[in-house]
Formats: structure tokens, C-alpha cells, sequence
């Protein structure tokens, strides 16, 4: 039997988020059910739940996929997890598990077969195990999830500010490990947000030189508290010229449309530009941008469960979470409005504690 639990949606992507309640698939073998404790928001999250983001499966719509929490219960087939372990849940929640990206730890870039054609997203996405309803994300107060796509939260991760890293953590450590980040390397940020901001503290912690780039003037100090060794003005021409030859790799963490040509004179010889934001409009970019140096222009998402695993390790190690404002659940509007004006140092977080009886 489903269970009813209190989540906040939006009833159409005009709508402001609302509470409402909304049924849980009945937990089989295979299942870890999943008390949340908090629930980071993405920006990603207010674009979907307003229609911007592509199609979407159906309303009411609850987002959410920056999930840590406390298991309640698993199923018969489940060792890995047991009542009262904290755990995690990011960006999906299931995948076809047979495609060569699947069998390779690439869960993110499945490419499916006959009965699942993508990785199920942990909200607007269809799960098989859910007779392909829209599936529920984070802002509820529990989950139901396959033990294979929930993730241990280490000791010296605090439950807040360990969130964001499920989403922001892992689309940044999963760049800066494809692209090989070490020593060696020279690393740009573009953007210093909730992306940006962990993209620093991770590249730093790697032994990268890491430069922070951003339009304002004014964040030096806050590049440099968060690790950057350099800071550069995008808004000042100059910046664009004393940064030719510069980079291996950089890293565009924002939703701007930039003149990409510009960034690519930054890199050095076989570097690359790597997008992990979603402008409005197509790239554009001149063909010698990326013939003369041998350069290259990729994309980037979040890693499969292993490496994300490993992108948790690895911040508990280095001490490594989030910068995070903790935000009762009847706040959730108020917080969509400021994220959209970057009105947050650098990540909201829900404290589901607080869902219970609220009003927004």
C-alpha cells in the first residue's frame, strides 16, 4: 500500500509552492525508506517547477533532490544500510542499469533500454517501480528509494550543509576529476555561487592553482576565503588579456551568455572549457577559437553513485560543505525570489523539521 506523507509542490509552474500531501510507493525488498531531515533548493529547482527547463511530467510537482536524512527502514535484500545510518539521495533515483554507461559507473548519462530510456530524476522524472507516475522529490518529509542510488553521509559531514554537495558537490568534482585536477593544473571558476563556490573549495583542496572569476569587482575576499589563489574581473577588459595562455581547464558555473571566444584565449594548449550552467541562448563560439590551441568545448553533470560517493569522502577528508543559510519550510517562496536575484551565501537549505503545519 502507498503511504500519504506532507510535502510542498506547486499545483502548475504559475503557481507559489503550497503544502499538500502526496503518496509514497509501498517500500519493496530492494527499498530504504528515508526519515529527511533537510532538503537543499537548486536553482535548477525553481526553473523546473516554473516550466523552464523543458517539458515536464505533470503537476502538482514537488522538487528536491538534494535530500540527506535518516534511515528508517530497508527491505530484506539490503546490507548496506540499516535504521539510524544518515544517508543521502542527489539527483536520481534509479537508472536501467544495463547500458554500457550504467555498467560503467555513469549512471547520470544513462542511455536506457526498452523499459527505462534515461536515469530517473528524483522529481519530473517516470520511475518503473512507480507504474511511471511523476516521480516526488525532497520536499516531503520522507522517501522511498532502491538502496543503489542512496548514498552514506560520513561522520564529519553536518546533515545542513552536506545537501548541497549532493547536487552542486558532485556536478563540480565530477568536472574537475574527468579533466584530471591536480598539482599541475591551472583551474578557472567561473561564477562564485552555489555551483562556484564548492568548484573553488574542491579544486583548491585537489593542489590545483584555482582562479575565481566573476563580473563584480568586489568578491576578492570572498574568492580568497573560500581557497582561490587569484581573482579576476570579468567586467574589466584587461582581465581578458593578462589571462591568454593561462588555464587548463575552466569551468563556467553561472547561466550567462558569455563571449566564449574571450575565455577561450585563456587556455593553454589543449585546454578546455567545460559549461556546468545553462545559459538562455545557444553557445556561440568562432571556429579558431578552438583550432588554434587544440582547445575543447564540453559539458558537464552530476557523476553516477560511486564517484559521488567518493566526491563525499573526499569533503569530509578536506573538510569540505557548503556555505548554507537554514530556512524553515514556510519560507520556501521568499527563498525561490532571492535565489533568482543571488540573494544567498550560497545554498538554502530546508529544515524539514519544520514542514509539519506551515503556512507560506
Amino acid at each position: 500500500m502507498t503511504s500519504p506523507v506532507c510535502a510542498i509542490g506547486a499545483a502548475g509552474p504559475q503557481e507559489k509552492l503550497a503544502p499538500l500531501t502526496v503518496n509514497r510507493r509501498a517500500p519493496d525488498d530492494d527499498d530504504v525508506v528515508i526519515d529527511i531531515q533537510y532538503c537543499g533548493i537548486c536553482q535548477s529547482d525553481i526553473h523546473t517547477v516554473r516550466g523552464e527547463m523543458g517539458p515536464t511530467v505533470g503537476y502538482p510537482m514537488v522538487p528536491g533532490h538534494e535530500i540527506v536524512g535518516v534511515v528508517r527502514s530497508t527491505g530484506k535484500n539490503v546490507s548496506s544500510f540499516k535504521p539510524g545510518d544518515r544517508v543521502g539521495v542527489g539527483c536520481m533515483v534509479d537508472s536501467c542499469r544495463t547500458c554500457r554507461n550504467c555498467s560503467e559507473g555513469e549512471e547520470s548519462y544513462c542511455s536506457g533500454n526498452d523499459t527505462v530510456r534515461s536515469a530517473v530524476l528524483t522529481y519530473n522524472g517516470k520511475n518503473p517501480k512507480e507504474n511511471f507516475e511523476p516521480t516526488v522529490g525532497g520536499y516531503s518529509e520522507s522517501i522511498v528509494v532502491d538502496y543503489r542510488y542512496v548514498l552514506r553521509i560520513p561522520d564529519a559531514l553536518p546533515s545542513d550543509s552536506a545537501a548541497p554537495l549532493l547536487c552542486a558537490g558532485i556536478t563540480m568534482f565530477s568536472a574537475l576529476r574527468h579533466w584530471k585536477t591536480g598539482p599541475d593544473s591551472r583551474v578557472a571558476i567561473i561564477g562564485i555561487g552555489g555551483l562556484g563556490h564548492v568548484g573553488v573549495k574542491l579544486a583548491a583542496a585537489m593542489g590545483a592553482h584555482v582562479t575565481a572569476l566573476s563580473h563584480s569587482p568586489g568578491k576578492r575576499e570572498l574568492a580568497q576565503s573560500l581557497g582561490a589563489h587569484e581573482y579576476y574581473a570579468t567586467s574589466d577588459p584587461s582581465t581578458f588579456s593578462a589571462l591568454v595562455d593561462h588555464f587548463n581547464i575552466i569551468i563556467n558555473t553561472t547561466s550567462a551568455d558569455l563571449q566564449l571566444d574571450g575565455f577561450m584565449r585563456m587556455l593553454r594548449r589543449d585546454g578546455t572549457f567545460v559549461e556546468a550552467g545553462v545559459p538562455e541562448h545557444s553557445l556561440k563560439i568562432h571556429p579558431f577559437s578552438v583550432l588554434f590551441g587544440r582547445h575543447s568545448l564540453a559539458g558537464t553533470m552530476i557523476g553516477g553513485i560511486r564517484e559521488t560517493q567518493e566526491m563525499l569522502d573526499f569533503c569530509a577528508e578536506h573538510k569540505i560543505t557548503a556555505d548554507i543559510e537554514v530556512i524553515p519550510a514556510s519560507y520556501i517562496n521568499e527563498a525561490y525570489e532571492r535565489v533568482l536575484k543571488s540573494d544567498v551565501r550560497f545554498r538554502f537549505v530546508i529544515d524539514m523539521s519544520t514542514i509539519h503545519g506551515n503556512k507560506l
